[in-house]
Protein backbone atom coordinates (compact mmCIF):
# COMPACT_ATOMS: atom_id res chain seq x y z
CA UNK A 1 0.00 0.00 0.00
CA UNK A 2 1.35 3.38 -0.96
CA UNK A 3 2.70 5.39 1.95
CA UNK A 4 3.29 2.33 4.13
CA UNK A 5 1.05 0.77 6.75
CA UNK A 6 -2.15 -1.19 6.31
CA UNK A 7 -5.62 0.15 6.91
CA UNK A 8 -7.35 -1.41 9.86
CA UNK A 9 -10.62 -1.48 7.96
CA UNK A 10 -11.61 -1.42 4.30
CA UNK A 11 -12.37 1.83 2.53
CA UNK A 12 -15.35 2.02 0.18
CA UNK A 13 -12.88 1.49 -2.68
CA UNK A 14 -11.92 -1.87 -1.24
CA UNK A 15 -15.58 -2.68 -0.77
CA UNK A 16 -16.01 -1.88 -4.45
CA UNK A 17 -13.38 -4.49 -5.30
CA UNK A 18 -15.33 -7.09 -3.38
CA UNK A 19 -18.64 -6.07 -4.89
CA UNK A 20 -17.25 -6.35 -8.39
CA UNK A 21 -15.61 -9.70 -7.71
CA UNK A 22 -18.93 -11.04 -6.53
CA UNK A 23 -20.48 -9.92 -9.80
CA UNK A 24 -17.86 -11.90 -11.74
CA UNK A 25 -19.03 -15.12 -10.14
CA UNK A 26 -22.75 -14.63 -10.77
CA UNK A 27 -24.40 -17.44 -12.73
CA UNK A 28 -27.95 -16.89 -13.94
CA UNK A 29 -30.77 -19.19 -12.91
CA UNK A 30 -34.46 -19.17 -13.82
CA UNK A 31 -36.71 -17.07 -11.65
CA UNK A 32 -40.16 -17.76 -10.36
CA UNK A 33 -42.82 -15.86 -12.27
CA UNK A 34 -45.37 -14.47 -9.85
CA UNK A 35 -47.74 -13.01 -12.42
CA UNK A 36 -49.62 -15.31 -14.78
CA UNK A 37 -48.14 -14.99 -18.27
CA UNK A 38 -51.44 -14.41 -20.14
CA UNK A 39 -52.22 -11.50 -17.81
CA UNK A 40 -48.74 -10.10 -18.17
CA UNK A 41 -48.84 -10.23 -21.94
CA UNK A 42 -52.26 -8.61 -22.13
CA UNK A 43 -51.19 -5.68 -19.93
CA UNK A 44 -47.63 -5.23 -21.18
CA UNK A 45 -47.71 -5.81 -24.89
CA UNK A 46 -45.70 -2.62 -25.33
CA UNK A 47 -42.52 -4.61 -25.98
CA UNK A 48 -40.46 -2.31 -23.78
CA UNK A 49 -38.05 -3.03 -20.96
CA UNK A 50 -36.26 -6.05 -22.37
CA UNK A 51 -33.29 -4.65 -20.43
CA UNK A 52 -33.32 -2.08 -17.62
CA UNK A 53 -33.77 1.41 -19.03
CA UNK A 54 -30.84 3.80 -19.16
CA UNK A 55 -31.08 7.54 -19.29
CA UNK A 56 -31.27 10.72 -17.23
CA UNK A 57 -33.83 12.39 -14.96
CA UNK A 58 -34.04 16.00 -13.82
CA UNK A 59 -35.10 15.52 -10.19
CA UNK A 60 -32.05 14.50 -8.15
CA UNK A 61 -29.99 17.48 -9.25
CA UNK A 62 -32.46 20.16 -10.38
CA UNK A 63 -35.72 19.27 -8.62
CA UNK A 64 -38.26 22.01 -9.42
CA UNK A 65 -36.12 25.13 -9.47
CA UNK A 66 -33.84 24.23 -12.38
CA UNK A 67 -36.26 22.14 -14.41
CA UNK A 68 -37.02 23.59 -17.84
CA UNK A 69 -36.75 23.05 -21.56
CA UNK A 70 -33.31 24.67 -21.78
CA UNK A 71 -31.90 22.13 -19.32
CA UNK A 72 -33.64 19.26 -21.12
CA UNK A 73 -32.31 20.32 -24.53
CA UNK A 74 -28.79 20.87 -23.24
CA UNK A 75 -28.86 17.54 -21.43
CA UNK A 76 -29.87 15.77 -24.62
CA UNK A 77 -26.98 17.50 -26.39
CA UNK A 78 -24.57 16.48 -23.62
CA UNK A 79 -25.65 12.84 -23.64
CA UNK A 80 -24.81 12.71 -27.32
CA UNK A 81 -21.61 14.76 -27.26
CA UNK A 82 -20.10 12.86 -24.31
CA UNK A 83 -20.84 9.47 -25.85
CA UNK A 84 -23.19 8.45 -23.05
CA UNK A 85 -26.08 8.10 -25.49
CA UNK A 86 -24.03 5.67 -27.57
CA UNK A 87 -23.50 3.59 -24.42
CA UNK A 88 -27.25 3.23 -23.96
CA UNK A 89 -28.39 6.29 -22.01
CA UNK A 90 -31.36 7.04 -24.27
CA UNK A 91 -34.13 8.43 -22.04
CA UNK A 92 -34.21 12.13 -21.16
CA UNK A 93 -36.83 12.34 -18.43
CA UNK A 94 -38.60 15.44 -17.15
CA UNK A 95 -39.64 15.07 -13.51
CA UNK A 96 -42.13 17.09 -11.43
CA UNK A 97 -42.99 20.78 -11.96
CA UNK A 98 -43.27 20.84 -15.75
CA UNK A 99 -46.99 21.70 -16.00
CA UNK A 100 -49.26 24.62 -15.23
CA UNK A 101 -51.05 24.45 -11.86
CA UNK A 102 -54.43 23.91 -13.53
CA UNK A 103 -55.70 22.03 -16.55
CA UNK A 104 -57.09 23.92 -19.53
CA UNK A 105 -60.79 24.33 -20.32
CA UNK A 106 -60.85 20.91 -21.95
CA UNK A 107 -59.28 19.26 -18.93
CA UNK A 108 -55.89 18.74 -20.57
CA UNK A 109 -52.50 19.12 -18.91
CA UNK A 110 -50.60 22.15 -20.17
CA UNK A 111 -46.85 22.73 -20.09
CA UNK A 112 -45.67 25.56 -17.86
CA UNK A 113 -45.43 28.59 -20.11
CA UNK A 114 -42.43 30.01 -18.25
CA UNK A 115 -40.17 26.97 -18.08
CA UNK A 116 -41.41 25.06 -21.14
CA UNK A 117 -42.57 27.92 -23.41
CA UNK A 118 -42.46 25.88 -26.60
CA UNK A 119 -44.43 22.99 -25.15
CA UNK A 120 -43.66 19.32 -24.69
CA UNK A 121 -44.32 18.30 -28.30
CA UNK A 122 -41.59 20.58 -29.60
CA UNK A 123 -39.23 19.37 -26.90
CA UNK A 124 -39.97 15.74 -27.75
CA UNK A 125 -39.25 16.47 -31.41
CA UNK A 126 -35.89 17.96 -30.47
CA UNK A 127 -34.94 15.04 -28.23
CA UNK A 128 -35.99 12.57 -30.91
CA UNK A 129 -33.88 14.42 -33.47
CA UNK A 130 -30.87 13.51 -31.32
CA UNK A 131 -31.75 9.82 -31.45
CA UNK A 132 -33.02 9.91 -27.86
CA UNK A 133 -36.34 9.40 -26.11
CA UNK A 134 -38.34 11.80 -23.94
CA UNK A 135 -39.79 10.89 -20.57
CA UNK A 136 -42.34 12.78 -18.51
CA UNK A 137 -43.75 12.68 -14.98
CA UNK A 138 -47.20 12.45 -13.48
CA UNK A 139 -48.82 11.13 -10.33
CA UNK A 140 -51.48 8.57 -9.41
CA UNK A 141 -53.11 11.21 -7.27
CA UNK A 142 -54.96 14.51 -7.46
CA UNK A 143 -51.71 16.51 -7.35
CA UNK A 144 -48.08 15.65 -7.94
CA UNK A 145 -45.67 15.38 -5.03
CA UNK A 146 -44.49 18.98 -5.34
CA UNK A 147 -48.15 20.11 -5.31
CA UNK A 148 -47.59 22.54 -8.14
CA UNK A 149 -49.38 20.67 -10.92
CA UNK A 150 -52.35 18.30 -11.29
CA UNK A 151 -51.98 14.56 -10.94
CA UNK A 152 -53.57 12.11 -13.34
CA UNK A 153 -55.99 10.33 -10.98
CA UNK A 154 -59.36 10.33 -12.74
CA UNK A 155 -57.76 11.62 -15.97
CA UNK A 156 -55.75 8.54 -16.90
CA UNK A 157 -57.05 8.00 -20.42
CA UNK A 158 -57.03 11.70 -21.27
CA UNK A 159 -53.48 12.17 -20.02
CA UNK A 160 -52.20 9.01 -21.68
CA UNK A 161 -53.55 10.23 -25.02
CA UNK A 162 -51.96 13.63 -24.41
CA UNK A 163 -48.56 12.08 -23.67
CA UNK A 164 -48.79 9.90 -26.78
CA UNK A 165 -49.77 12.88 -28.95
CA UNK A 166 -46.77 14.80 -27.66
CA UNK A 167 -44.41 11.93 -28.52
CA UNK A 168 -43.57 10.91 -24.96
CA UNK A 169 -41.70 7.61 -24.60
CA UNK A 170 -41.54 7.10 -20.81
CA UNK A 171 -43.86 7.89 -17.91
CA UNK A 172 -42.73 8.04 -14.30
CA UNK A 173 -45.92 7.74 -12.25
CA UNK A 174 -45.67 8.86 -8.63
CA UNK A 175 -47.78 8.10 -5.56
CA UNK A 176 -48.59 11.36 -3.76
CA UNK A 177 -51.90 13.00 -2.81
CA UNK A 178 -53.88 9.90 -3.70
CA UNK A 179 -56.91 10.27 -1.46
CA UNK A 180 -55.94 7.11 0.43
CA UNK A 181 -56.93 4.94 -2.52
CA UNK A 182 -54.95 1.73 -2.73
CA UNK A 183 -52.27 1.42 -5.43
CA UNK A 184 -54.16 -1.40 -7.14
CA UNK A 185 -57.11 0.97 -7.50
CA UNK A 186 -54.94 3.52 -9.29
CA UNK A 187 -51.94 2.13 -11.17
CA UNK A 188 -53.84 -0.40 -13.33
CA UNK A 189 -55.99 2.43 -14.69
CA UNK A 190 -53.01 4.27 -16.12
CA UNK A 191 -51.57 1.01 -17.40
CA UNK A 192 -54.75 0.32 -19.36
CA UNK A 193 -54.83 3.89 -20.61
CA UNK A 194 -51.26 3.71 -21.88
CA UNK A 195 -51.99 0.47 -23.68
CA UNK A 196 -54.79 2.21 -25.57
CA UNK A 197 -52.91 5.44 -26.27
CA UNK A 198 -51.49 4.31 -29.60
CA UNK A 199 -47.81 4.78 -28.72
CA UNK A 200 -45.43 2.48 -26.78
CA UNK A 201 -44.65 4.28 -23.52
CA UNK A 202 -42.38 2.77 -20.88
CA UNK A 203 -44.36 2.75 -17.63
CA UNK A 204 -42.37 3.34 -14.44
CA UNK A 205 -44.47 2.80 -11.30
CA UNK A 206 -43.18 5.01 -8.50
CA UNK A 207 -45.19 3.50 -5.65
CA UNK A 208 -42.24 3.65 -3.18
CA UNK A 209 -42.54 -0.05 -2.29
CA UNK A 210 -45.37 0.61 0.15
CA UNK A 211 -47.60 -2.24 -0.98
CA UNK A 212 -44.79 -4.44 -2.28
CA UNK A 213 -45.22 -3.65 -5.99
CA UNK A 214 -42.65 -6.27 -6.98
CA UNK A 215 -45.41 -8.79 -6.31
CA UNK A 216 -47.89 -7.24 -8.71
CA UNK A 217 -46.10 -4.57 -10.74
CA UNK A 218 -45.20 -6.86 -13.64
CA UNK A 219 -48.85 -6.99 -14.65
CA UNK A 220 -49.03 -3.24 -15.04
CA UNK A 221 -45.63 -1.62 -15.54
CA UNK A 222 -42.14 -2.03 -16.92
CA UNK A 223 -40.51 -1.20 -13.59
CA UNK A 224 -41.61 -0.46 -10.05
CA UNK A 225 -40.02 1.45 -7.23
CA UNK A 226 -39.15 -0.86 -4.36
CA UNK A 227 -37.95 1.90 -2.03
CA UNK A 228 -38.58 5.41 -0.85
CA UNK A 229 -36.51 8.26 -2.33
CA UNK A 230 -32.75 7.91 -2.25
CA UNK A 231 -30.55 10.66 -0.79
CA UNK A 232 -27.01 11.48 -1.84
CA UNK A 233 -25.34 9.82 1.15
CA UNK A 234 -23.56 6.52 1.69
CA UNK A 235 -26.05 5.52 4.40
CA UNK A 236 -29.09 6.20 2.25
CA UNK A 237 -27.58 4.46 -0.75
CA UNK A 238 -26.74 1.29 1.20
CA UNK A 239 -30.13 1.25 2.94
CA UNK A 240 -31.84 1.64 -0.44
CA UNK A 241 -29.85 -1.26 -1.86
CA UNK A 242 -30.86 -3.36 1.15
CA UNK A 243 -34.54 -2.64 0.61
CA UNK A 244 -34.35 -3.35 -3.10
CA UNK A 245 -32.51 -6.66 -2.93
CA UNK A 246 -35.33 -8.30 -0.98
CA UNK A 247 -37.26 -8.44 -4.24
CA UNK A 248 -34.47 -9.65 -6.52
CA UNK A 249 -36.28 -12.75 -7.74
CA UNK A 250 -39.06 -10.65 -9.29
CA UNK A 251 -36.82 -8.81 -11.76
CA UNK A 252 -36.93 -10.08 -15.32
CA UNK A 253 -37.11 -8.77 -18.89
CA UNK A 254 -40.09 -6.47 -19.24
CA UNK A 255 -40.29 -5.67 -15.53
CA UNK A 256 -37.55 -4.42 -13.19
CA UNK A 257 -37.06 -3.54 -9.56
CA UNK A 258 -36.30 0.17 -9.24
CA UNK A 259 -34.31 1.40 -6.18
CA UNK A 260 -34.56 5.01 -7.42
CA UNK A 261 -32.31 7.09 -9.63
CA UNK A 262 -28.54 7.33 -9.45
CA UNK A 263 -26.85 9.94 -7.28
CA UNK A 264 -23.45 9.47 -8.93
CA UNK A 265 -21.84 12.87 -9.45
CA UNK A 266 -24.08 14.95 -7.21
CA UNK A 267 -21.35 15.50 -4.62
CA UNK A 268 -22.70 13.93 -1.45
CA UNK A 269 -20.47 10.86 -1.61
CA UNK A 270 -16.84 10.27 -2.46
CA UNK A 271 -15.87 8.92 -5.84
CA UNK A 272 -15.11 5.44 -4.53
CA UNK A 273 -18.51 5.36 -2.85
CA UNK A 274 -20.12 6.25 -6.15
CA UNK A 275 -18.24 3.29 -7.65
CA UNK A 276 -19.98 1.03 -5.12
CA UNK A 277 -23.31 2.76 -5.79
CA UNK A 278 -23.13 2.27 -9.54
CA UNK A 279 -21.90 -1.31 -9.10
CA UNK A 280 -24.81 -2.26 -6.86
CA UNK A 281 -27.37 -0.78 -9.24
CA UNK A 282 -25.76 -2.55 -12.17
CA UNK A 283 -25.66 -5.94 -10.44
CA UNK A 284 -29.26 -5.50 -9.30
CA UNK A 285 -30.46 -4.96 -12.87
CA UNK A 286 -31.85 -1.63 -11.73
CA UNK A 287 -32.69 1.16 -14.16
CA UNK A 288 -29.56 3.23 -14.71
CA UNK A 289 -31.08 6.70 -14.67
CA UNK A 290 -28.44 9.39 -14.18
CA UNK A 291 -29.33 12.07 -11.66
CA UNK A 292 -26.47 14.55 -11.97
CA UNK A 293 -25.87 17.47 -14.33
CA UNK A 294 -24.24 15.73 -17.28
CA UNK A 295 -23.52 19.09 -18.91
CA UNK A 296 -20.87 19.87 -16.30
CA UNK A 297 -19.69 16.56 -14.84
CA UNK A 298 -16.06 15.89 -13.91
CA UNK A 299 -14.06 13.17 -15.61
CA UNK A 300 -14.25 10.85 -12.60
CA UNK A 301 -18.05 10.93 -12.74
CA UNK A 302 -18.03 10.25 -16.46
CA UNK A 303 -15.66 7.32 -15.97
CA UNK A 304 -18.10 5.66 -13.58
CA UNK A 305 -21.18 6.20 -15.72
CA UNK A 306 -19.38 5.20 -18.93
CA UNK A 307 -17.83 1.93 -17.69
CA UNK A 308 -18.78 -0.42 -20.51
CA UNK A 309 -18.19 -3.63 -18.60
CA UNK A 310 -20.36 -2.56 -15.68
CA UNK A 311 -23.09 -1.44 -18.07
CA UNK A 312 -22.86 -4.83 -19.77
CA UNK A 313 -23.60 -6.56 -16.46
CA UNK A 314 -26.72 -4.44 -16.08
CA UNK A 315 -27.86 -4.88 -19.68
CA UNK A 316 -26.92 -8.57 -20.03
CA UNK A 317 -29.21 -10.82 -22.01
CA UNK A 318 -29.97 -13.11 -19.08
CA UNK A 319 -31.93 -10.21 -17.68
CA UNK A 320 -32.06 -11.38 -14.08
CA UNK A 321 -31.11 -9.64 -10.87
CA UNK A 322 -28.02 -10.83 -9.01
CA UNK A 323 -30.36 -12.31 -6.47
CA UNK A 324 -30.63 -15.15 -4.02
CA UNK A 325 -31.03 -17.89 -6.62
CA UNK A 326 -27.74 -17.08 -8.30
CA UNK A 327 -24.74 -19.30 -7.74
CA UNK A 328 -21.50 -17.68 -6.68
CA UNK A 329 -18.22 -19.18 -7.78
CA UNK A 330 -15.49 -18.40 -5.26
CA UNK A 331 -13.23 -15.76 -6.72
CA UNK A 332 -10.04 -14.82 -4.91
CA UNK A 333 -8.16 -11.57 -5.33
CA UNK A 334 -4.83 -10.18 -4.23
CA UNK A 335 -5.79 -6.73 -2.98
CA UNK A 336 -3.46 -3.80 -3.68
CA UNK A 337 -2.73 -3.27 0.02
CA UNK A 338 -1.45 -6.82 0.39
CA UNK A 339 -4.65 -8.04 1.99
CA UNK A 340 -4.26 -11.54 0.59
CA UNK A 341 -6.82 -13.62 -1.31
CA UNK A 342 -10.18 -14.48 0.13
CA UNK A 343 -13.26 -16.14 -1.26
CA UNK A 344 -16.41 -14.04 -1.20
CA UNK A 345 -19.53 -15.28 0.53
CA UNK A 346 -21.48 -17.78 -1.49
CA UNK A 347 -25.14 -17.11 -0.75
CA UNK A 348 -25.05 -14.20 -3.13
CA UNK A 349 -27.31 -11.51 -4.39
CA UNK A 350 -24.47 -10.20 -6.47
CA UNK A 351 -23.86 -7.49 -3.86
CA UNK A 352 -23.62 -9.93 -0.94
CA UNK A 353 -24.22 -8.24 2.38
CA UNK A 354 -21.45 -10.05 4.18
CA UNK A 355 -19.02 -8.58 1.69
CA UNK A 356 -20.40 -5.17 2.61
CA UNK A 357 -20.02 -6.02 6.27
CA UNK A 358 -23.68 -5.88 7.26
CA UNK A 359 -25.97 -8.42 8.87
CA UNK A 360 -28.97 -9.67 7.01
CA UNK A 361 -31.62 -12.38 7.44
CA UNK A 362 -30.81 -15.90 6.25
CA UNK A 363 -31.70 -16.65 2.65
CA UNK A 364 -33.01 -19.69 0.89
CA UNK A 365 -31.20 -21.56 -1.89
CA UNK A 366 -27.74 -21.25 -0.41
CA UNK A 367 -25.32 -23.21 -2.49
CA UNK A 368 -21.71 -23.01 -3.54
CA UNK A 369 -21.17 -21.98 -7.10
CA UNK A 370 -19.21 -23.46 -9.96
CA UNK A 371 -17.42 -21.91 -12.88
CA UNK A 372 -13.92 -20.58 -12.28
CA UNK A 373 -12.87 -17.13 -13.37
CA UNK A 374 -9.39 -16.36 -14.61
CA UNK A 375 -7.78 -12.99 -15.12
CA UNK A 376 -4.59 -11.22 -14.26
CA UNK A 377 -4.07 -7.52 -14.62
CA UNK A 378 -2.05 -4.78 -12.93
CA UNK A 379 -0.86 -7.07 -10.17
CA UNK A 380 -4.38 -8.16 -9.19
CA UNK A 381 -4.62 -11.92 -9.52
CA UNK A 382 -8.13 -13.32 -9.77
CA UNK A 383 -8.64 -17.05 -9.96
CA UNK A 384 -11.44 -19.56 -9.45
CA UNK A 385 -11.99 -21.53 -6.26
CA UNK A 386 -14.29 -24.51 -5.81
CA UNK A 387 -14.63 -24.74 -2.07
CA UNK A 388 -14.04 -22.55 0.88
CA UNK A 389 -10.30 -22.07 0.75
CA UNK A 390 -9.40 -19.01 2.82
CA UNK A 391 -13.07 -18.09 2.82
CA UNK A 392 -13.79 -15.03 4.91
CA UNK A 393 -10.23 -13.79 5.41
CA UNK A 394 -11.33 -10.40 4.14
CA UNK A 395 -15.10 -10.83 4.28
CA UNK A 396 -15.19 -11.46 8.02
CA UNK A 397 -12.82 -8.57 8.65
CA UNK A 398 -15.10 -6.28 6.69
CA UNK A 399 -18.17 -7.54 8.53
CA UNK A 400 -16.52 -6.87 11.87
CA UNK A 401 -15.29 -3.40 11.09
CA UNK A 402 -17.75 -1.75 8.72
CA UNK A 403 -20.34 -1.94 11.50
CA UNK A 404 -18.45 1.05 12.95
CA UNK A 405 -19.44 4.50 11.72
CA UNK A 406 -19.00 4.59 7.98
CA UNK A 407 -17.49 8.04 8.19
CA UNK A 408 -14.37 6.64 9.84
CA UNK A 409 -13.81 4.26 6.98
CA UNK A 410 -14.47 6.94 4.38
CA UNK A 411 -11.65 9.02 5.81
CA UNK A 412 -9.01 6.45 4.96
CA UNK A 413 -6.64 6.56 1.99
CA UNK A 414 -7.77 5.24 -1.37
CA UNK A 415 -6.28 2.41 -3.41
CA UNK A 416 -2.93 2.54 -5.12
CA UNK A 417 -2.86 5.03 -7.97
CA UNK A 418 -3.61 3.27 -11.23
CA UNK A 419 -4.74 0.10 -9.49
CA UNK A 420 -7.22 -1.87 -11.49
CA UNK A 421 -9.77 -4.45 -10.42
CA UNK A 422 -10.79 -6.75 -13.20
CA UNK A 423 -13.42 -9.47 -13.12
CA UNK A 424 -14.86 -11.61 -15.88
CA UNK A 425 -17.49 -8.94 -16.51
CA UNK A 426 -16.46 -5.60 -15.02
CA UNK A 427 -13.34 -3.49 -14.79
CA UNK A 428 -12.68 -0.47 -12.59
CA UNK A 429 -9.58 1.68 -12.72
CA UNK A 430 -8.75 4.33 -10.12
Amino acid sequence: MAGGGRRTGPSPARLALMVLLLAAAVAAEAKVVHVEEPHRRSMLANGLGSAPPMGWNSWNHFQCDGNGEVVIRETADALVSTGLAALGYKYVNIDDCWAEPKRDAMGNLVANTNTFPHGIKALADYVHSKGLKLGIYSDAGFQTCAKVQPGSLGHEEQDAKTFAAWGVDYLKYDNCNNGDLKPLERYPEMSKALMKAGRPIYFSLCEWGDMHPARWGAAYGNSWRTTNDIADTWESMIATADQNEVWAEYARPGGWNDPDMLEVGNGGMKNNEYVVHFSLWAISKAPLIIGCDVRHMPQETYDILANKEVIAVNQGEEGEDGGEQRDLGGAAVGLPDGGGPAEPARDGRGHDHRALGRHRPPRRHRRRGQGPVAAQDAGHRVHGQDGVRRRGAVVQDVRAQVQAPVEAERGGPGPVDGARCRSAEMTWRW
